[in-house]
């Protein structure tokens, strides 16, 4: 295949608390703060807590999910007195880090997340991304005593609402399982691992090193499932069953179970072969979300340099 070129990356900024309970990012962005990480080789980083207030209080938000707040359209929208805090936040983050789609955000944006659900180590990415896609295949190749999976979800990037749409390149790194406000060691330390390479990664681009084509593996978003809900009240009747449950990206097949009700009766999954992710995920169920269901495609990368 014909070589893509991407010009030399100056400047990265490292997120975390875009969630105030999702404490990985948030203790990871205190370290690099008081260790005064601000350039890697070349590259000069910015460390962010996203959502402080949120942060203070230990909470997923104060008073909306900043992690929605970043399409074009809200970012552009005229600030009043009742705006909710984190849109005033995320236009502060856009202006401080992009702006979105303009030739100053930073060359590459990294949100760090948790999840209650066992996803293990998996990248967001919204488009197709030559860029993005090699530092995952890089990711694999590194890191390999843990299954580190690929999500990509076929949004638009102007219609994108997640924080690491305003780099020029960006992802999040959704670690789990781990319990809102709780941080874990071993989950800590995978997302610094997966960190670190990415900068040897990054120092290895810019040094004019060549990455060869290869293949990887992307589970894309094609539905999401609601728990089972009394028609009335809109109250949740089930549970996610047990052989579902800590299953993510496991093939999910017609006849499996998916809920166990609350009076003792399995509900079984009636439709084409899917993978679900994010199940039982502690912040969807405000979003009245189970689970998510995905088709596992696979991508033939480029070889990729620097520019010149």
């Amino acid at each position: 295949m014909e070589s893509v070129s991407f010009p030399l990356l100056s400047r990265v900024a490292i997120c975390g608390g875009t969630h105030g309970n999702e404490m990985t990012g948030v203790y990871m962005m205190r370290h690099l703060q008081k260790e005064k990480i601000d350039k890697i080789g070349s590259v000069a980083v910015s460390t962010v807590l996203s959502n402080p207030r949120a942060v203070e209080v230990c909470r997923r938000y104060v008073e909306t999910d900043l992690n929605r707040c970043f399409t074009e359209a809200l970012l552009n929208s005229p600030v009043t007195d009742s705006t909710p805090y984190e849109l005033r936040r995320a236009q502060e983050l856009n202006a401080q880090i992009g702006p979105k789609g303009s030739k100053e955000a930073v060359d590459l944006l990294i949100d760090i997340h948790n999840t209650t659900s066992n996803m293990g180590l998996c990248l967001i990415f919204y488009s197709i991304d030559w860029f993005t896609l090699h530092i995952l295949k890089y990711l694999q190749s590194k890191m390999t005593s843990v299954e580190v999976r690929a999500i990509q979800l076929d949004i638009p990037i102007s219609e994108a609402y997640s924080l690491e749409s305003v780099g020029k390149h960006g992802f999040a790194i959704e670690v789990g399982p781990q319990p809102n406000g709780v941080v874990r060691a071993d989950i800590y330390n995978m997302v610094k691992e997966a960190v670190d390479h990415v900068f040897s990664w990054l120092q290895e681009f810019n040094s004019g090193s060549t990455f060869e084509e290869g293949e990887v593996e992307a589970y894309t978003l094609v539905k999401s499932i609601d728990y089972p809900r009394n028609p009335v009240t809109g109250e949740i009747t089930a549970a996610i069953h047990s052989q579902l449950q800590d299953n993510d990206f496991k093939l999910l097949q017609r006849g499996d179970p998916i809920f166990l009700s609350f009076s003792g009766e399995t509900v079984k999954y009636d439709d084409e072969d899917l993978y679900p992710f994010f199940v039982n995920e502690c912040a969807y169920y405000e979003k009245k979300i189970a689970f998510h269901l995905a088709r596992k495609i696979k991508l033939t990368l480029p070889p990729i340099k620097v520019t010149g």
